[in-house]
């Protein structure tokens, strides 16, 4: 692992803590907003930031993506991808606490299980062979991301065809649920592959003005930057009329379980070679993949969309669009 023990943990889920809690953060504001159409791009943008709530969360998401960067350039992805996905345990103790979405019996399991996950990681951590990759060859890693990202953008952006074809908006509509969850995930697994090679570049230079030269010189700027835009742009429409408690759970398994996959592939990381080791690695992500995939399959639950509406103010339908990650 790292020269200071567990430090990739600790950072780990400082950057989930960080992310999730702007991104309820983002939800409580996004309540306050009027509806949000994505076919005015320009109109989206300045009502995001000139929202200071919105911003606050906004903030917030940055500095656990920072945080997510820098441990990435010293923890292989099959520690620091199930840690960040606990973060959804976080998500949901906190849209019961701050949005008064009831948090049910399987969801409060999935809560403790993500918890073991994570002592399973720290567990697994240290041993020859199980450092982090920092390099990745450009013509494989174009050949995954580019179709992905295409794949992405045309699954999340199906349920707009409802509006061409002048249906009613049904915002628990499952199936438009599941396919922003998974294009968006899909597009959010891009980016953070793209956060991978950026901190590649960490660890090859020295200074402040050649590390920002050479993520300025590097193709993974932009790729993240573009996959994460549009989608975040997709993301806030369907978090603003969706509960968080099943929206994020739903695009958080695919961006987790893709990005998994193909950082580990791509940048030549390897399990440890202990037995002992490997079996609590292999337990914990086992673990955490089973509570995503528990989470995606939940169904909105009308009740608990009736006492979030009481709490607090309801977000109003969204033109064009069904709920969905």
């Amino acid at each position: 692992m790292s020269a200071a023990p567990y430090a990739g943990i600790g950072l780990a889920l400082l950057a989930t803590t960080a992310y999730n809690v702007g991104l309820i953060q983002e939800k409580r504001a996004l309540g306050r907003m009027p509806a949000l159409d994505v076919r005015r791009v320009p109109r989206l943008v300045a009502s995001l930031l000139a929202d200071p709530a919105w911003l606050a969360g906004f903030a917030l998401m940055l500095v656990g993506l920072a945080c997510q960067t820098i441990v990435l350039t010293f923890e292989p992805v099959s520690v620091v991808q199930p840690i960040l996905s606990s973060g959804v345990a976080l998500v949901l103790v906190l849209s019961r606490l701050v949005l008064r979405e009831r948090l049910g019996a399987v969801e409060s399991w999935c809560v403790a299980a993500m918890a073991v996950s994570v002592v399973l990681l720290a567990a697994s951590a240290g041993g020859p062979g199980t450092g982090a990759g920092h390099h990745a060859d450009p013509a494989w890693l174009a050949a995954v991301a580019i179709p992905t990202a295409v794949l992405g953008l045309v699954v999340a952006a199906s349920p707009l065809r409802r509006r061409s074809a002048g249906r009613p908006v049904d915002r628990r509509a499952a199936a438009a649920g599941v396919c922003f969850g998974i294009g968006t995930g899909l597009l959010y697994g891009v980016a953070a592959l793209a956060i991978k090679g950026m901190s590649g570049i960490l660890t090859g230079h020295h200074g402040a003005a050649s590390i920002v030269a050479g993520v300025a010189a590097s193709p993974y700027l932009y790729v993240f930057g573009g996959c994460s835009a549009a989608a975040m742009l997709l993301y806030q429409v369907g978090l603003q009329s969706c509960r968080a408690s099943i929206l994020v759970p739903i695009s958080t398994v695919t961006g987790s379980v893709y990005f998994l996959i193909a950082g580990t592939w791509l940048f030549h990381e390897h399990l440890p070679t202990s037995p002992v080791k490997l079996t609590l690695r292999l337990a914990a992500i086992a673990v955490a993949g089973l509570v995503l995939i528990t989470l995606s399959r939940q169904a909105p639950d009308p009740a608990a969309d009736g006492a979030a509406e009481q709490a607090g103010p309801s977000p109003a339908p969204v033109p064009g669009y069904l709920g969905r990650q």
